[in-house]
């Protein structure tokens, strides 16, 4: 049984719970998958989700670390910090401002004595080529990063190595960046089991192969990627605009879930 009384979410889209289902217009999430699982096995348990989508580390930090520690209440407070991806993928990506910022978040954060919770990120997303070797040499600086402040502060890391069939179709969105509900879900039953919460026992099991994609399927996936996301994607970066501009978070007091 995990035993804790409340759950603080920090982070960007992937703790917002972008692409899963929606519940009263908002997504649910991972982090809300997990909060009603403790909730079931903890009476007043409470939860709070700060993410917002496409935040860079310093405003994670900025913006959601000062309001969460006003509710951290020791070592029954399990706190959830994934922040630095959407840092990475920016072009004018600088690992000498990044990393010493994350780690002061998560020195910040342990300070409080909570449990905290961190999440290493996917090295290889495809076989080959100039941009999968810059995306791994990225995250795996990254990761190590991640895992050595873990240890530091007793940590609790959900490591996505562990689980490489997540980064397949299987459980991404169509814009091949956030998880669809099926990943959601399986994030937040690895995360269950990993702190001791309820959760089904057989969720890791063998998965059936993914049918076979025509020539043409695969052109058109392509294509419609490359127009409805990618396009979108890089005139933001132009333009200076994040997807999480003008957006408030979900839950910036703690709630009780029935």
């Amino acid at each position: 049984m995990a035993g804790y009384t409340r759950f603080i979410a920090l982070g960007d889209s992937f703790t917002e719970g972008m692409q899963d289902e929606k519940v009263n217009d908002q997504y649910r999430g991972w982090a809300d998958r997990v909060a009603q699982a403790l909730a079931s096995q903890t009476p007043g348990f409470t939860y709070l989700n700060l993410a917002v989508r496409g935040k860079l580390v310093g405003q994670v930090i900025d913006d959601q670390i000062p309001v969460a520690l006003r509710w951290i209440e020791g070592p029954r407070t399990l706190v959830s910090f994934h922040a630095g991806a959407n840092d990475l993928l920016r072009p004018s990506y600088d690992p000498n401002v990044v990393l010493p910022r994350y780690r002061e978040a998560i020195k910040v954060l342990a300070a409080t004595g909570c449990q905290l919770m961190v999440f290493t990120a996917i090295e290889r997303v495809a076989k080959s080529g100039k941009m999968q070797e810059i995306w791994e040499e990225r995250f795996s600086a990254f990761n190590k990063n991640v895992r050595e402040m873990a240890a530091q502060y007793n940590g609790i890391v959900l490591e996505a190595t562990n689980d490489p069939d997540i980064g397949s179709r299987r459980f991404l969105d169509k814009d091949r960046l956030h998880l669809n509900p099926a990943g959601h879900h399986r994030v937040a039953q690895g995360v269950l089991q990993k702190i001791g919460g309820p959760h089904d026992s057989n969720w890791r099991e063998d998965l059936p192969p993914l049918p076979r994609r025509s020539f043409f399927a695969k052109v058109y996936d392509d294509v419609r990627w490359f127009v409805t996301f990618l396009i979108p994607w890089m005139s933001r970066r132009i333009r200076g605009v994040s997807s999480g501009d003008g957006r408030s978070p979900k839950h910036v007091e703690p709630i009780k879930l029935s």
